[in-house]
């Protein structure tokens, strides 16, 4: 066996082995709040979070889960909350690519913690940029009261979904509602809000205040189905408008009230007939190193990405560890912007080591950012970047000015962005390769991504020489075992917070996903920004 060959198994061993671990977290997540609470909703007829939403998508059809590790390691103090308690993502229902997002009652009753609100807006978010139909599956206790300071009164709190409900219908993007469970306090406005409520008789009600809370204010003693239960709803105070015997006739039901809307207007975004890539997306497991000091030929990859293996690069000669090319992914014309981590020579001549932006990668991204959205066509960028070059020779030669005019030019693109942190996405390169504060319409990372302003050992070093410094200030003088100590505390602790569990638990991504299927995630983020028309490109103020 060949040192090559022998570093490609090494490589495909590692990446296996984190994927491996990531499958099995998710198989532990999606239990929800476990077997027994999954038992307990089926002694009642009722379906779980997933089982529903499985049921209402299309047979055969994917299910492009949105922040499944939403949650992890997180409020483990009152038991963890799986998945944030609530199920959310784009899928097909008779053809038509709607966002779906279904309260998990095996969790804490679908109460909502903190991150459940914000996996909520994000999903909302998803579904306003790309003006896609909403279909909520409501099952919650409301508010989880322990947390209620974190979830209730802020801008990007409990509130902000019904103001987003409001929007959404004002945009003309179709909301339809199932009360399948609790809905009651002031989640009971979601599903009035949308624009067409159902509930399922027996297990389904809404109400301001439950049965307890009227006996508590105003003394009347009222069971839970005539204060607020299908009939009443439905029949008394038509609160609601279809009255379902069913989990399975309402999601069928509604399969059928989605196959009656009628066709928006489209973005347009350019589709051919999809051709599969010539090397196979399982290659991706041998080019990708396990060692993220070490450099690897990014157009080698690209080609287990793009449709046919084939890209037109921009730019080839210049600005070389910034990677800008179209090219085509399942059919839909891509301009891609992807770190190029091989070592490469300069203009100077010196070997310059790639995954760091040079000024000359800064203007040449710039520039093809601006050509994609001229030309309406959907950017994809790929991190692997450890941030823009420091030093004298840099800061005198503008990488400032050079790595504001990219920020300039991710910030006010207006065709859509999805990116997918690859490996490393530090600093300042996190920002400039359109991570989660620039508005991708996705976000992905593959297992082996790690987000954080540096790595875990360079902050660390860093880190450890300012404390030390403190120490010395105040006449301690620190030995050798202490200082190492210091630092492996910090990196270790740095360490865990660059992980993805860390970034998805927090959604700074929107899903951790195997790399071999990075096309379809792709391609479905595509197909669900094609429903939203396109703004007019506006650069702003870009420094030649």
């Amino acid at each position: 066996m060949t040192k090559e060959e022998l570093e490609d198994n090494q490589n495909e061993d590692a990446m296996k082995l984190l994927l491996s671990k990531r499958n099995r977290l998710f198989e532990t997540i999606a239990l929800g709040g476990g077997q027994k609470n999954i038992d307990k909703l089926h002694s009642k007829g009722k379906m779980t979070a997933r089982e529903r939403v499985n049921f209402l998508i299309d047979e055969n059809s994917y299910f492009m889960e949105i922040g499944a590790f939403a949650g992890y390691e997180m409020y483990e103090e009152y038991g963890g909350c799986p998945a944030g308690g609530v199920i959310t993502g784009l899928g097909y229902i008779n053809g038509r690519l709607c966002m779906i997002i279904a309260n998990d009652a095996t969790v804490k009753a679908g109460a909502w913690f903190p991150i459940t609100g914000k996996k909520n807006l994000r999903a909302q978010e998803i579904a306003m940029e790309n003006r896609l139909p909403t279909i909520y599956l409501v099952d919650s206790a409301g508010v989880f009261l322990p947390l209620q300071d974190e979830i209730f009164p802020d801008k990007e709190h409990f509130g902000r979904i019904f103001r987003n409900n409001a929007r959404m219908s004002s945009m003309g993007i179709p909301q339809i509602a199932a009360i399948m469970g609790a809905c009651v306090a002031g989640g009971a406005y979601l599903p009035i809000m949308s624009d067409e409520a159902l509930i399922v008789e027996g297990t389904g009600s809404i109400f301001l205040a439950g049965p307890y809370l009227v006996k508590a204010a105003i003394g009347e003693t009222v069971d839970k189905e005539t204060l607020g239960g299908a009939t009443s709803q439905c029949e008394i105070s038509g609160v609601t408008d279809y009255k379902m015997p069913d989990d399975a006739t309402c999601l069928n039901t509604i399969r059928d009230l989605v196959d009656k809307m009628g066709a928006f207007p489209k973005a347009g975004f350019d589709r051919k007939e999809n051709v599969e890539p010539k090397i196979s997306a399982d290659n991706i497991f041998k080019i990708f190193p396990e060692l993220r000091t070490k450099p690897y030929d990014t157009k080698e990859l690209l080609k287990c990405l793009v449709d046919d293996s084939e890209f037109i690069e921009y730019k080839e000669g210049y600005g070389k560890t910034i990677i800008c090319a179209y090219a085509r992914i399942d059919g839909w014309s891509v301009g891609i912007v992807a770190n190029h981590r091989e070592v490469v020579k300069s203009k100077k001549g010196e070997m310059q080591f790639g995954g760091v932006i040079y000024s000359d990668s800064a203007d040449k991204a710039t520039r093809f950012i601006m050509n994609c959205n001229q030309k309406k066509i959907p950017l994809v960028f790929l991190h692997d970047v450890t941030g823009f070059m420091v030093g004298t020779r840099s800061e005198q030669g503008g990488i400032i000015k050079d790595g504001a005019k990219l920020v300039n030019a991710v910030s006010n693109s207006t065709v859509p962005k999805i990116s997918v942190v690859m490996g490393n996405s530090y600093g300042a390169g996190n920002y400039a390769m359109c991570g989660k504060a620039y508005d991708p319409r996705f976000i992905f990372a593959w297992p082996t991504a790690k987000i954080a302003v540096m790595g875990g050992s360079q902050a660390a070093k860093v880190l450890t020489q300012i404390q030390v410094s403190s120490l010395k200030k105040k006449g301690l003088e620190p030995d050798d075992v202490a200082e190492k100590e210091l630092f492996e505390k910090i990196k270790n602790r740095y360490d865990t917070q660059t992980t993805p569990y860390y970034a998805a638990a927090r959604l700074w991504v929107d899903e951790i996903i195997d790399p071999v299927d990075t096309r379809r995630h792709i391609s479905m983020s595509i197909e669900a920004a094609n429903n939203a028309e396109v703004e007019k490109f506006n650069p702003g103020v870009i420094q030649t």
